[in-house]
């Protein structure tokens, strides 16, 4: 019997990280394809989950138009810190966003990045 999937919605790395671990302790172990993914998570920057909610919030509320859930979420596995890096991350998707748009995306991201020292 194959599973059936309900629903899909996107989702950022926190988010998984988060139900990694609920599975984790659900199961005790986790299957190939979760452990290779919290592998990933574990090599990766990634915000606590409240903070990546936070910062989603952020953008949600700036209202770009044709900006949708699954842009927001890559923005915040990605955490570009230019306005190229946001550009090359948002190419393969069919959107373009104004120079002040990707300046406030940037700003929001900005406070979120590690400070360098």
């Amino acid at each position: 019997m194959n599973p059936k999937i309900i629903s899909e919605e996107p989702m950022n790395m926190a988010t998984v990280k988060v139900e990694l671990e609920k599975i984790r302790k659900r199961d005790t172990e986790l299957n190939m394809r979760a452990n290779k993914t919290e592998e990933y998570i574990h090599q990766c920057f990634i915000l606590k989950k409240k903070e990546a909610e936070e910062l989603y919030e952020k953008i949600n509320k700036m209202e770009i138009s044709r900006l949708k859930d699954i842009h927001i979420h890559k923005i915040i596995d990605i955490m570009p810190a230019t306005a190229e890096e946001l550009k090359s991350l948002l190419t393969g998707y069919t959107i373009s966003l104004s120079g002040e748009n990707l300046k406030k995306i940037l700003d929001a991201v900005a406070e979120y990045l590690p400070q360098k020292k």
